[in-house]
């Protein structure tokens, strides 16, 4: 099988992608925080998209898939038992998941609205989703527009707004939405942990968390 573009990057420097994390220390801290703010804390989890471990291992996450497979040695030793697996086409039954958690991946995958889909599939009915993501509408985001060829991970990437993505969580069963926001400046300038604050449009890293519908759990089981 051909490398995806969008995952090679993550195959070939993934030494120099999870050293991100401590070289913007505080950046990830205010985003870890800002996750933790919306994700269950107890119930079966998964992450979409698991890279190297940084989020699920410290949030408790217990599975983590990812095609970037170089990737997850690191997240095995962060505590996260791990598979090598397609987002848009999950290795998992119906309806075994609690809530399911998506850091920065949904700029990368083929298919979005697919990978909505197959998480709203192993969720159980009411179960959570919940998703960090670049808002292509805030400053980071259109730095990573405006530079994106000079970046090895974000060249091949496809950023989502805030409203794109309530729509496509919307058309693939997901209700009651609730948005947080933070990294408001520059991550040159990011020394300290960043406050976490409601809604969207002043922070770079947006998380949103919503719930499958009972109604789609309902149809899957008649």
């Amino acid at each position: 099988m051909a490398p995806n573009p969008k995952t090679e990057p993550f195959i070939l420097h993934h030494r120099r992608y999870d050293d991100w994390f401590e070289r913007h220390r505080a950046a990830y801290l205010s985003e870890l925080l800002a996750v933790r703010a919306l994700l269950p804390w107890e119930g079966r989890g998964l992450e979409v998209g698991v890279g190297t471990g940084r989020f699920a291992g410290p949030l408790g996450v217990q599975l983590g898939i990812d095609l970037a497979g170089e990737t997850l040695s690191y997240a095995r030793g962060r505590g996260v038992t791990v598979a090598c697996a397609v987002a848009e086409a999950l290795p998992f039954a119906d309806a075994v998941f609690d809530y399911a958690l998506v850091v920065t991946t949904i700029c990368f995958v083929d298919d979005a609205r697919a990978m909505l889909r197959e998480i709203a599939r192993v969720l159980r009915p009411g179960g959570t989703i919940v998703i960090g993501m670049i808002d292509r509408e805030g400053p980071l985001g259109h730095d990573h527009l405006t530079r994106r060829a000079e970046n090895v991970f974000y060249r091949t990437a496809t950023f989502y707004s805030a409203a794109e993505v309530e729509a496509l969580l919307t058309e693939t069963g997901f209700r009651h939405f609730v948005w947080v926001q933070t990294v408001s400046a520059p991550l040159s300038e990011i020394h300290e942990i960043e406050p976490i604050r409601p809604g969207t449009g002043r922070g770079a890293f947006l998380v949103v968390g919503a719930q499958a519908s009972r109604e789609q759990g309902e149809r899957r089981g008649s």
